[in-house]
């Protein structure tokens, strides 16, 4: 079985693993070049996956396809899940719910959480203001900025350590982690801030 790079997505699976639940998982921003989806296939669980970058979701599932798994990812929008109320036991969105402006965020957060069976697990996390690209790029307000990525433009919104508790005072804490990463990118040395969240409906 091979190793995922997005290392806190296996906290949340043992997590999941525990619960008992019927395995259903949602990947909000499922799409890039190793879908962790994939992951989750092989504890059998049911993947769903939306991904609203079209290149982004092609590279899924060209993944997918050469590894002969269904992982089930559609083109769509995280601010507006096509899915009923309360249908799907795990929720998350790794690395990609913070590529839009903060009022979207909030709605991406309360659509995961609507989706959300009672007892169900959500991880989510967001970029921080400890990250190096602070700053960058057109500033939105409010640590919101439009930055260039992959020679394309793309929003990023940055968080303090308290500022994402308010989206979920309804759910159960479960574990929250600030991490700074320091590594080499394209030869420089670069500094990333994240804050992990994983919450029990």
């Amino acid at each position: 079985m091979e190793l995922f790079r997005q290392v806190p997505l296996y906290r949340f699976l043992a997590l999941c693993n525990e619960s008992g639940m019927e395995r259903t998982v949602l990947d909000c921003g499922a799409g890039g070049d190793t879908p962790p989806l994939s992951l989750f296939v092989h504890y059998g669980y049911k993947t769903i996956g939306i991904e609203m970058n079209v290149e982004q979701f092609q590279k899924a599932n060209r993944f997918a396809e050469m590894r002969g798994q269904n992982l089930n990812i559609q083109h769509g929008d995280m601010r507006s899940l096509s899915f009923s109320d309360e249908s799907i036991s795990f929720v998350y969105s790794y690395n990609s719910v913070f590529h839009m402006r903060k009022e979207d965020v909030k709605q991406s957060i309360n659509e995961m959480k609507r989706v959300l069976k009672p007892n169900g697990v959500l991880f989510v996390n967001f970029l921080t203001v400890k990250d190096f690209r602070v700053g960058e790029g057109v500033d939105l307000g409010d640590n919101q900025y439009e930055q260039i990525e992959d020679n394309e433009p793309v929003i990023h919104s940055y968080y303090d350590y308290n500022e994402a508790d308010a989206m979920f005072d309804d759910m159960k804490l479960i574990y929250k982690e600030d991490r700074v990463l320091e590594r080499i990118y394209e030869g420089k040395k670069i500094r990333q801030g994240f804050i992990d969240y994983i919450l029990k409906k």
